[in-house]
């Protein structure tokens, strides 16, 4: 049964309250201010629509209803897709909302879904969110949606982003990488060199494959790879088991990432949990 999520009112630190909604949604606080990635609000069975006649059916619930979100400040879209901007959402978020995400979702949320606040960003170019005195600058990186040429021209241009938080006259205090629905390649690289040590990284993974035996998200092993790339100081894995096209499950990642020595910086918040992670990387235990 889907729950209202409830943060501290003031936290006090610099600390990021994560709540882990499902498939790649995730609920982030900092301060004041909230931000949702990926809004993904389909119900158990309902139906969602990858484009070019691939459907799929979710088979879990969402940990949280769109009606119940608290008022939100940003929403952070990696790409445009019905397992990422599905019609719950359109219907019921507030159009109001500022939309960072890639240019050619930024076109049609504008002109279709009517949401007028949605700005394409192009890789390294950043958007500022405020509340009160703090703020997350979004900054779009590069990302690629599969390996081979083939799957990759019907698929929409993806994004990650790096989310810096901290107070509006003031340094960052905590990064947070998330991924989108990238393949590891080695133009990933220039975010370690641009970005060193994020705090937490929300990898999306799943092994998602297409027809043809296509993978288009990260499986285990390249989850593990991106970490071990990358080196951020915690790693919150999302994006597995919300579709069935999804067939890396879980368990494969994180085998992997005990087998790389990372196994001390995964954050332990699955579906529908939530956790605090401090600018020193330092995790509160998850709680339903």
């Amino acid at each position: 049964m889907p729950v209202t999520p409830r943060f501290p009112d003031d936290p006090g630190d610099d600390a990021l309250d994560l709540h882990f909604i499902g498939n790649a949604t995730v609920l982030m606080r900092y301060g004041g201010l909230t931000l949702l990635t990926d809004p993904d609000f389909l119900h158990r069975g309902q139906c969602a629509y990858l484009g070019h006649g691939l459907v799929s059916h979710r088979p879990t619930e969402p940990a949280v209803d769109v009606g119940d979100l608290p008022r939100l400040d940003g929403i952070v879209l990696s790409h445009l897709h019905g397992d990422r901007w599905d019609r719950r959402g359109r219907r019921h978020l507030d159009r109001s909302v500022p939309v960072p995400t890639t240019p050619h979702a930024a076109r049609r949320l504008r002109v279709v879904h009517r949401f007028p606040r949605t700005a394409g960003l192009r890789t390294w170019q950043g958007f500022t969110l405020r509340h009160g005195d703090v703020q997350v600058r979004v900054t779009a990186l590069p990302g690629r949606h599969a390996g081979h040429p083939l799957p990759r021209g019907p698929l929409p241009p993806v994004m990650g982003s790096m989310l810096e938080s901290g107070p509006v006259r003031g340094p960052a205090r905590t990064r947070l990488y998330v991924s989108g629905d990238t393949l590891v390649y080695d133009g990933l690289d220039e975010i370690a060199r641009r970005f060193p040590a994020a705090d937490p990284a929300v990898l999306h993974l799943g092994g998602t494959r297409l027809p043809g035996g296509f993978v288009v998200t990260m499986d285990g092993a390249r989850g593990a790879e991106l970490a071990r790339r990358l080196a951020p100081r915690a790693i919150l894995p999302v994006h597995y088991g919300a579709h069935p096209v999804m067939r890396s499950p879980l368990e494969a990642f994180l085998a992997e990432i005990d087998a790389a020595g990372l196994s001390d910086r995964l954050v332990r918040c699955r579906h529908g949990q939530r956790a605090r992670i401090t600018a020193s990387a330092g995790t509160a235990p998850s709680v339903p």
